[in-house]
């Protein structure tokens, strides 16, 4: 299914009349996240657990930040990245696997049953903030620093899955991409609703901009935040004409590539895409598609990594 968010979710200036009208089916996830959070009885396991999640929905950088974790501690414990089988996130699945153990099941409670097996000692879960069956040793909640919040309003009158006060129940927060005044604030709004959570920021860097800066793209992607892609572009100098944006997580279609390739010709271009969406496509299709290798680097690494081996 496609789906595009919508533009109200993110006007932080004022609420939506759209929104407004939302609020009362909004009231149902409120109630259901409370049960959740206050009802459900949590599992305890052997081995050492950190689950990576947003409560924004989609582009947020977890799967980054997933991977950097995993090659970290990958060094010390026997670790897994779990990750539950959305199809539509075969994509993240294809780009974990690249780098890492991946444990993909239909419900992390067969992909925990799975690292039990396999002698697991440090288990990273890819999402999963929601799932109150497991008791986490470390919860990271991660916000895109133009993003952030949103409009602060629960899905489907605004873009988060649970209310900004369930940051109380966290450990670290991971603020990615570029400080500006509204980054500030919202960092001083969590602090007021959890003073002893860690705040951290991170940002992507490029790691083969080079090759691409002597080029000139018809770009394309379907990621939660497609301007985070055409902005980084546009800072690393990297020239395109024209962006084809698609729903998150999107299957592209063998026509998508060929209109793409078409439009790729007409404009005397090349066709440069997100890592992500790389592994999304099929390898019949990836022939002649260029794509921007990233990495999240985390700000002040010393002390989150020292902060998070305190937790373990």
């Amino acid at each position: 299914m496609k789906f595009y968010k919508p533009k109200f979710w993110d006007k932080r200036d004022h609420i939506s009349f759209i929104s407004v009208l939302l609020l009362p089916f909004s009231l149902i996830g409120i109630i259901k996240n409370y049960y959740e959070n206050n009802k459900i009885k949590k599992n305890f396991y052997d081995f050492k657990t950190i689950c990576v999640g947003n409560i924004y929905i989609g582009g947020t950088g977890k799967t980054p930040l997933v991977i950097n974790l995993a090659s970290y501690f990958k060094k010390r414990f026997k670790t897994y990245i779990i990750k539950k089988n959305y199809i539509s996130h075969l994509d993240e699945m294809r780009l974990l696997e690249s780098k890492h153990k991946v444990i993909f099941e239909k419900t992390r409670e067969l992909s925990i049953s799975k690292a039990e097996n396999e002698k697991a000692e440090m288990l990273i879960f890819d999402d999963g903030l929601q799932e109150k069956k497991i008791n986490y040793d470390l919860k990271i909640v991660c916000f895109n620093s133009l993003k952030l919040d949103g409009n602060g309003l629960i899905i489907p009158a605004g873009p988060l899955r649970e209310k900004l006060d369930s940051i109380k129940n966290y450990d670290v927060v991971l603020i990615n991409g570029d400080s500006n005044k509204e980054s500030k604030n919202f960092i001083n709004k969590i602090k007021k609703i959890n003073p002893n959570i860690k705040i951290f920021t991170g940002k992507y860097i490029p790691k083969n901009y080079s090759k691409l800066k002597k080029k000139k793209f018809i770009i394309f992607s379907g990621i939660g935040s497609p301007h985070t892609f055409s902005d980084t572009l546009k800072n690393l100098k990297i020239k395109f004409n024209g962006y084809e944006k698609f729903p998150d997580h999107y299957d592209y279609k063998e026509t998508d590539l060929q209109k793409l390739r078409h439009l790729a010709k007409i404009k005397n271009c090349e066709l440069l895409t997100t890592e992500k969406d790389y592994f999304r496509l099929k390898k019949s299709f990836r022939k002649n598609i260029n794509f921007l290798k990233i990495e999240l680097s985390v700000d002040k690494k010393k002390q989150f990594y020292k902060y998070l081996n305190e937790r373990l």
